[in-house]
């Protein structure tokens, strides 16, 4: 992490293997970067862990991971009407949450400037769908840059930060998962840090910044104005190129990811397509583009996600009565996931099978079977699904939330029938309790989501009587994007700080019926479970145990982990396979005769297993079972 740290604030120029998610890092040292702030979520967490690794008193900005992504974007957005260049960064989803926000800042005049930048997430690789976030730059008159590689991530910042400043405007970095996490040799420019002023550049004057009826209309009209000035930015910048092949019958405007895939499914190919490559995807440079589309006879547009680059293109071509054949998305399937190269090969086999070479069928001899996603070994949201489902009646509804504990809707603990975006749990619930009167209504919810978007539905079931029981399921961490820490850790990005217990907070609502339990005690739990949801009022269950993977790392950076086990009693073992079957725990392995045996490269040795076997034959390693076996 210090070789990070120090690569990153390098004053010469320099070349490095870095990751997207760790060039735009050193684009912001860069460019004069003052502010960040993000709440995580994958694809762009690197980008805080390389922030990280310039150690607090050297980091040339402040850096926060802030309560939600609606916080986030107002901090940074607060901070560049200040006067200081600012950025906010998270995944695709994330923009719904910051959406109340995000979608008026270009009408306001951030003097500061301010970077927007998107994980967006083509393939659904760690979100719940794979939206495409361009909709919302349109709808809100927002720049979007898109890089293809590491090295456009460093520069197409460097320009984002450039046209926000110039333009007192957000722009939008948007990235894909394999943009953030591709690696690469980049050329970093010198650094030559300045001395920041500091003061309070806040002035009602630059204004207005209060979006009243009023104002609106001539604030829409600013916004357009500026838009339409970065569109002539983008008709003169390098960064929108052309790879010329002396092609004048077929030419591909793509971006992103799509044209370094493309570049690989060209490869072989007899006659290869002139290419545009396109860094603005928003405004469009177009005047570029008719010059490209009036010198070729057939134009193929390459595009993930939805067919907005494409209709926009096709318009200007109809405006202009070009003679030009534009052939965008025809199949069901070129709407839906990544432009990997396999994928373009594809496409273009569907548009030009004469271009480009067979695809090679592979075929394995012994194919891997499926592997669904799993909680970890010792894991305490696997301790809790296995009690509370013996609390529940098969009858009952659960509501599941955004965390690592989603992964209960798969078998075989089966809970949490409905899911839709982070803190809907307890409200979804509430309406599945109306009319209600013959099913339990249960809500699980992380303790990271509880402080992110929880707080309204919780209130409102309060408020409004709703008597569903709530399943917080705390483990003290935000751990499914990689342990960051939240309002109720005792620290922040930066430093220790007061811890804000989620009980009192649940007290200072006003709820009554509040019980808390280590999820090891798995037969405590299921009795608090089926108290709780005999009340006829909102209740809560605290289902409490530190995520045991970021336990362990600990454990072992302090050099106090000392790895245990559990074994099998095999005199003992009758077979049931709870273990395997009811509990869950992937550290057990069933052979083809029935027999179980531990992997010890899984284990941790947290012994939450050993209670859940009826015959009593999981045993701490090492220990004399009862029948006869170690």
């Amino acid at each position: 992490m210090k070789k990070m740290g120090d690569m990153l604030l390098r004053r010469d120029a320099f070349s490095e293997i870095v990751m997207g998610n760790t060039a735009i890092v050193r684009a912001m040292v860069e460019a004069g970067t003052r502010v960040v702030s993000s709440y995580p979520g994958s694809p762009t967490p690197e980008i805080a862990l390389a922030i990280q690794s310039i150690p607090k008193n050297d980091r040339p900005f402040y850096f926060e991971f802030s309560t939600n992504e609606k916080v986030a974007a107002e901090l940074a957005y607060g901070a560049a009407v200040n006067g200081h260049l600012s950025t906010v960064f998270f995944k695709s989803v994330g923009l719904n949450v910051a959406a109340d926000v995000f979608v008026q800042l270009s009408l306001m005049n951030i003097i500061g400037g301010m970077v927007v930048v998107l994980g967006d997430d083509p393939g659904a690789n760690s979100s719940q769908n794979e939206q495409d976030n361009r909709h919302y730059a349109h709808m809100s008159y927002t720049p979007v840059l898109e890089p293809a590689d590491p090295t456009d991530v460093y520069h197409f910042y460097l320009e984002a930060a450039r046209l926000s400043q110039t333009h007192r405007m957000p722009v939008i970095l948007r990235l894909t998962t394999h943009v953030c996490h591709a690696k690469e040799r980049v050329a970093f420019g010198a650094w030559n840090p300045i001395q920041q002023d500091d003061t309070p550049q806040f002035d009602p004057a630059n204004g207005p910044y209060i979006p009243l009826t009023t104002q609106a209309i001539e604030q829409k009209r600013t916004a357009m104005a500026r838009l339409e000035r970065v569109r002539q930015r983008a008709e003169e910048t390098a960064l929108n190129r052309v790879v010329d092949n002396g092609n004048a019958a077929r030419g591909v405007i793509t971006m992103g990811l799509p044209f370094l895939s493309l570049m690989d499914a060209l490869d072989g190919a007899a006659a290869q397509p002139d290419i545009l490559k396109l860094a603005y995807v928003h405004p469009l440079a177009r005047d570029t583009i008719i010059r490209f589309l009036s010198s070729h006879q057939e134009v193929k547009i390459l595009e993930e996600l939805d067919d907005v680059v494409e209709n926009q293109i096709k318009a200007m071509a109809f405006d202009r009565k070009l003679p030009v054949t534009i052939v965008g998305k025809t199949q069901p399937e070129d709407w839906i996931g990544e432009y990997t190269p396999d994928k373009v090969h594809q496409v273009l086999s569907d548009t030009w099978p004469d271009m480009v070479q067979p695809s090679p069928t592979l075929k394995a001899d012994d194919p891997a079977p499926h592997r669904p996603p799993q909680m970890c070994p010792g894991c305490g949201h696997r301790s809790a699904f296995h009690a509370i489902k013996q609390a529940l009646s098969p009858t009952d509804i659960t509501v599941a939330d955004i965390g690592c504990h989603t992964l209960g809707f798969l078998p075989p603990y089966e809970m949490g029938q409905l899911l839709m975006c982070m803190g809907a749990s307890t409200a979804m619930a509430s309406g599945l309790r109306l009319f209600n009167t013959s099913r339990k209504v249960v809500a699980f919810m992380g303790d990271s989501t509880f402080f992110h978007a929880a707080l309204p539905g919780i209130i409102n079931a309060i408020f409004n009587r709703h008597p569903i029981t709530l399943i917080l399921m705390e483990n003290g961490t935000t751990a499914m994007t990689g342990h960051q820490d939240h309002a109720a850790s005792g620290k922040n990005f930066n430093e220790v700080t007061d811890k804000i217990p989620v009980r009192q907070v649940l007290e200072g609502l006003g709820v009554k019926h509040i019980a808390e339990v280590d999820t090891y005690q798995q037969a405590k739990l299921a009795e608090l479970v089926t108290e709780a949801t005999s009340i006829d009022e909102f209740s809560v269950v605290i289902a409490r145990h530190p995520c045991m993977l970021k336990f362990t790392r600990e454990q072992r950076k302090n050099a106090a982990y000392r790895p245990k086990h559990v074994t099998i009693d095999q005199g003992v073992c009758e077979r049931i396979h709870t273990c395997i079957e009811t509990f869950g725990c992937p550290t057990f392995t069933r052979d083809s005769q029935g027999n179980i045996t531990i992997n010890t490269d899984l284990c941790i040795g947290d012994g939450s297993c050993i209670q859940t076997c009826p015959t009593k034959a999981i045993i701490p390693a090492g220990k004399k079972g009862k029948g006869g076996e170690p």
